[in-house]
């Protein structure tokens, strides 16, 4: 079992006295930097030029800068661009300017992992991943709580990259909850493994086919999306809170018969063997390749799957739904 650690095990002062630059400002790059700004951290935000968040960071009170100006002598550096950039903006803006000795940190693997970014060998390499988007990563931090982090260390030449791992951990708000111990290899094949096969890929999928399966049955499209879509949060919210065990025990003794006599048909040895093959995709490098060899073709399939999906009637009808009434999730 991994290692679990909180803010006893974590010493923030190792980042107070250094320099921070933090690149991007989106989902994650805002969560990070406002919230080790808050903590007591000297942080900068790169941007490039010319960004649409460069009036967002100085509205949020942040030092914001070009990426090759908040890299220059910054002590510790943390990537949260999308994925996809990140190979392009680290060679071009990034590795020119990194000092040696520097603490190079990522909030994902990918780029390290399947070999994208080639760091320094005198680069200290260093993985914080809050697991949830940075939205909640922002908001959790600022009621005092905060999203348990993954923390992983690629190179340590400085002797104590890990500490500075759950400094920054500690920084963001995740140690309040848990940090969890990890490899870069881990981290990037089971996250990419639980949102393709389960979390977004399966789950979404799933919903999509047993909305579709009650429509072309002749049941009204609203129902089956109560019934296959909306229903799915009340569930879910079960199992965060109590586990498979505490879901059954709160939904009524007709559902938890169905669960056990229906699933394994839904979900087969098939399906299994399905999920195995993506996993092996995903550990040979495969499906970062095609990926990445979609972005570099214009992301022709990612464009026209979003065009094609935003059509599906399980969107429209659910668009519809959630303007009609207010369950508290309508923005």
């Amino acid at each position: 079992m991994a290692n679990i650690y909180y803010e006893k095990d974590c010493n923030f002062d190792l980042l107070k006295d250094k320099k921070i630059a933090v690149v991007g400002y989106g989902s994650q790059g805002h969560a990070h930097a406002q919230n080790l700004h808050d903590s007591g951290a000297n942080v900068t935000v790169g941007l490039r030029k010319g960004s649409s968040s460069w009036a967002q960071v100085e509205k949020d009170g942040l030092k914001v800068d070009t990426i090759e100006n908040a890299v220059k002598n910054a002590d510790v550096v943390m990537i949260l661009i999308p994925d996809e950039v990140q190979k392009d903006t680290y060679e071009k803006s990034i590795a020119p300017n990194l000092k040696k000795g520097v603490y190079l940190g990522f909030g994902h693997g990918l780029n390290i992992h399947y070999g994208l970014i080639v760091p320094p060998t005198d680069a200290n390499v260093f993985m914080t991943a809050p697991k949830g988007p940075g939205h909640m990563v922002r908001r959790t931090f600022t009621e005092g709580s905060g999203v348990p982090c993954l923390v992983a260390v690629y190179q340590d030449v400085a002797g104590d990259t890990k500490d500075i791992a759950m400094a920054w951990a500690y920084g963001v708000g995740g140690a309040r909850t848990g940090i969890l111990e990890t490899t870069f290899k881990q981290e990037t094949e089971t996250d990419l493994f639980g949102e393709q096969a389960v979390l977004c890929g399966g789950v979404t999928e799933l919903m999509k086919v047993g909305f579709e399966t009650l429509v072309e049955a002749g049941y009204d499209p609203m129902n089956a999306y109560f019934e296959c879509v909306h229903e799915m949060k009340l569930i879910v919210d079960l199992i965060y809170e109590k586990g498979f065990e505490g879901m059954r025990y709160s939904i009524s003794n007709t559902a938890e018969y169905g669960d056990y006599i229906t699933g394994p048909k839904i979900i087969t040895a098939e399906t299994k063997e399905a999920m195995k093959g993506v996993l092996a995709d995903i550990q040979s490098g495969k499906f970062t390749k095609d990926f990445m060899d979609d972005y570099n073709n214009g992301q022709k399939f990612l464009k026209s799957k979003r065009a094609s999906e935003a059509e599906h009637q399980v969107e429209v009808v659910g668009k519809k739904l959630r303007s009609m009434m207010d369950f508290g999730f309508k923005k």
